[in-house]
């Protein structure tokens, strides 16, 4: 009988594989697999594309293929194997065949059409175990997990700050607080989502192209998003001159898609490639309903992850109105003391600690000077 240690051990290592296909599988989830014998390692599997085959067939390949007999074995896989067909059997007959004798997995399925795998297993006598010994088996699912149980993309905001989290001077200028490496991340992580989404701020003071550059693989085209109530936004800009590149959307207050005075504006943007999309304002009257652009994006476009690189404005908005599931942060050696430099988020009224958005610290790196933070909110 393997140990919590052995659990966590090979629920990482299956977890640390499953994550080589991020960016290759959604909607689907990320999803790993280990068989182990006395533990020793005997095949290593993941989900590698989108309708491929799932991790545990993965798995049970890996070890036939270097002559191992996994009969009397264990499976360790990120996610419930699944119980019905879709484009690939079911997991869960694959694994009764093979002779696997005991399975631990490290989150249940919330797919009401492929649930049900851990009892199937345990009625064809396999020791089935959900385990949480691994945080990172377990977490990797979470997005999934989101897309099944809520009408949302998972959220990953990210920014760029100093020492005493400051985003820009107060004149603006924020190019560039982190450095070359960090910067290079990002763009992987553009590389892997289905949508950017930004404010009109930013694409008035930056002109951005929200696009991955210098990444060797890309692995999804994102969608570049601009929330721009007022419809403002210019024909010249870099976003409007390049929607014939990659899919380009403004969200902006719906009562503009239909009046006289904006029909001109509409024509010209349509006429650029830009895809409208009418959203409701705010309650409280600044901005929009960022809830609801979500939702419409998911709805619309079947956008189910987005890179949120905004201003301090719709970054605030998007934590007031509790969207956000992640936030990826970098920061630099560097301190600016100005009380008037712009800080990480604006427009919440916080009259005390307890109007906090918590989050929980997922992992720390050093990128050269610089440390990055991944945060997620807390699990509930």
């Amino acid at each position: 009988m393997s140990t919590r240690a052995d659990d966590k051990l090979f629920l990482d290592l299956a977890a640390r594989a499953a994550l080589r296909a991020a960016g290759d599988v959604e909607p689907n989830p990320l999803v790993g697999a280990a068989i182990v014998r006395d533990g020793t390692l005997l095949g290593l599997g993941h989900h590698r594309r989108y309708g491929g085959p799932h991790a545990e067939t993965e798995a049970l390949g890996s070890a036939h293929r270097q002559g191992h007999c996994v009969r009397g074995a264990t499976m360790y896989v990120t996610l419930e194997p699944c119980n019905a067909p879709g484009r690939q059997p079911p997991c869960t007959r694959a694994i009764i065949a093979s002779g696997v004798a005991r399975v631990v997995y490290a989150r249940t399925d919330p797919n009401p059409l492929k649930a049900g795998g851990a009892q199937a297993l345990r009625d064809a006598g396999i020791d089935t175990l959900l385990s949480d010994a691994s945080p990172l088996a377990t977490g990797i699912s979470a997005p999934f997990v989101h897309r099944i149980t809520t009408p949302l993309p998972w959220v990953i905001a990210k920014w760029a700050q100093t020492i005493d989290g400051r985003v820009a001077t107060r004149g603006g200028e924020s190019k560039w607080i982190s450095n070359d490496r960090s910067r290079a991340r990002v763009h992987k992580v553009r590389a892997r989502v289905d949508a950017m989404l930004t404010g009109i701020g930013t694409v008035a003071t930056d002109d951005p192209m929200l696009t991955a550059r210098g990444v060797r693989r890309v692995r999804r085209v994102a969608a570049r998003v601009v929330a721009d109530t007022d419809l403002s936004i210019s024909p010249e800009s870099a976003l409007v001159r390049t929607a014939g590149q990659a899919p380009t959307i403004v969200a902006c207050d719906e009562t503009l898609l239909t009046a006289e005075i904006t029909r001109p504006k509409r024509e010209t943007l349509g006429r650029a490639g830009v895809h409208l999309m009418g959203v409701p304002a705010s309650a409280n009257g600044r901005g929009l309903c960022v809830r609801t652009l979500l939702v419409r994006l998911r709805e619309m476009h079947s956008i189910s992850s987005v890179l949120l690189e905004s201003g301090p404005g719709l970054l605030g908005a998007c934590f007031d109105a509790d969207v956000v599931n992640e936030a990826l942060v970098y920061i630099a050696p560097m301190l600016l003391g100005d009380e008037l430099a712009r800080s990480v988020a604006v427009g919440r009224v916080a009259q005390s600690l307890n109007a906090a958005r918590l989050l929980s610290l997922w992992r720390v790196r050093t990128i050269g000077n610089d440390v990055e933070l991944l945060y997620r909110r807390p699990a509930t």
